[in-house]
């Protein structure tokens, strides 16, 4: 059989659904997802979503194989898709030791912004805080763009714990301005420079009452209301509130997710695409491996009421997949 500059198909059952994927000679896979998880091929975490034009980039943390007794994760995938339905994988674009500062050898939860034409990859490695890699296109390949953290303990003045930088999640402003989301115990924010590389102004902390923030802040916008959704607890529940600025003051509304069968630990985005809202999340939905140190991303439809509330998402195997 000839390889050349031929896919070489591959069509495989994985644990809970059907992949049918296409290796290209560059490494990259096409594939169609058919319920939750999403991907079955590879254990993934943490997702963050960036549209862009008609297309869907999706970046998320890898999780070693199932059966790990703590968190083994050293490098960040990228995937995209037009439909929601056909997927690619494209080489692996970050590494942690792509930071020579990240000692701690921990590739943390990020988040991926678009700004001046290129590609900013925020990412947390636990110990050593959180950092700014930078590409071209949004599939990378990602460099680090400071050679030292952004954020680091030192930042977060209201913390005592050693994990409390990571977790970051960017928001643009309608009026251009980018802000950083962060943390754990402890929610902080500032404005980042339009050099997307350098805090402007001083660090804030968001407090409301009715917050039990655990990690995972990720802020959106819709209808002219500020959403901040967020873990709460342990395990992991996703709850949310509601503002008319940035900086609040925010109304707490309650649990959005329920627990992540299967994992201690939950971690959305959230996005509009074509047309729909997606909340997209992970869980420890493989079998019989999939844990809270395996985990893997699934997807779900979300609707803002008319209040401006929103439906609570339940996690289903079928996911956005279901027959219509």
């Amino acid at each position: 059989m000839k390889i050349g500059n031929t896919f070489i198909k591959i069509v495989c059952m994985l644990f809970a659904g059907s992949i049918h994927a296409q290796q290209h000679v560059d490494s990259t896979f096409i594939f169609e997802a058919t319920q939750n998880p999403i991907f079955t091929h590879k254990y993934t975490a943490d997702p963050a979503a960036l549209v862009e034009d008609d297309t869907l980039w999706l970046f998320t943390g890898h999780d070693y194989e199932g059966g790990q007794k703590g968190y083994k994760m050293k490098d960040w995938l990228v995937f995209s898709t037009k439909d929601m339905k056909t997927w690619e994988e494209h080489p692996v674009p970050l590494k942690i030791t792509d930071f020579k500062w990240a000692t701690s050898g921990d590739a943390y939860a990020g988040h991926v912004a678009k700004r001046n034409g290129k590609y900013y990859w925020y990412i947390s490695t636990n110990w050593n805080g959180i950092g700014v890699a930078v590409a071209n296109k949004p599939s990378g390949p990602y460099k680090d763009a400071l050679g030292k953290p952004l954020l680091t303990n030192e930042d977060c003045f209201a913390s005592t714990h050693s994990w409390t930088c990571i977790d970051p999640a960017i928001f643009i402003d309608d009026n251009d301005q980018p802000w950083i989301f962060w943390g754990n115990g402890v929610c902080y924010y500032a404005k980042l420079k339009d050099n997307m590389i350098e805090i402007e102004g001083g660090i804030k902390k968001i407090d409301f009452d009715g917050l039990e923030f655990t990690e995972a802040p990720w802020v959106h916008k819709a209808n002219g209301k500020y959403y901040l959704t967020y873990a709460t607890g342990f395990p992991e529940k996703i709850a949310y509130a509601m503002a008319d600025s940035i900086e609040g003051p925010y109304e707490y509304k309650g649990i959005l997710n329920e627990i992540a069968g299967n994992s201690n630990t939950n971690h959305q985005s959230i996005v509009e695409f074509n047309n729909d809202w997606y909340f997209i999340y992970h869980n420890g939905g493989i079998q019989t491996d999939g844990s809270s140190y395996s985990r893997s991303v699934c997807i779900e439809k979300m609707e803002h009421n008319a209040d401006g509330t929103i439906k609570p998402i339940v996690m289903t195997t079928k996911g956005i997949y279901s027959e219509e």
